[in-house]
């Protein structure tokens, strides 16, 4: 019998191949293309928040996405409810017309979500080194 890679009373284990898939899947969301004769960077979230609704809420599942690897890697409660804000600021002001697809462009949820998995993947990987119990994970 072999054992599930993730269950929920038991901590998954992010490896720094899925933090660079991460992190590539947020510039993609949030600043993928630079505008024209600017230094303005817009996602693919910018450009399907157009769509009246329905972009923000793809937008909103995308961003889920994301959240379920901080749950499966420990990333503690009060961290998680900040992604979780993040994500629904990025929604709430994102389904008002005009005003909402130009917060888009500088609100950028994924990046700040990735951000906090990212720096609590660090963390444990740190402490991990200090306790003695680093594992190489390839």
């Amino acid at each position: 019998m072999s054992k599930k890679p993730y269950s929920p009373n038991q901590e998954a284990v992010l490896d720094d191949h899925t933090i660079e898939a991460l992190q590539a899947l947020s510039r993609l969301m949030d600043k993928a293309f630079t505008l024209p004769g600017t230094n303005i960077h817009i996602g693919i979230d910018s450009i399907i928040g157009l769509l009246p609704g329905i972009g923000d809420t793809i937008s909103v599942a995308i961003s889920g996405y994301i959240y379920t690897f901080a749950k499966k890697a420990g990333v503690p409660r009060h961290l998680r409810a900040k992604m979780i804000w993040n994500i629904f600021i990025d929604w709430v002001i994102g389904i008002i017309p005009f005003f909402g697809d130009i917060f888009d462009v500088g609100w950028k949820a994924n990046t700040k979500n990735v951000d906090i998995i990212t720096k609590h993947h660090q963390k444990k990987k740190e402490a991990d080194i200090i306790d003695g119990s680093y594992t190489k994970i390839s």
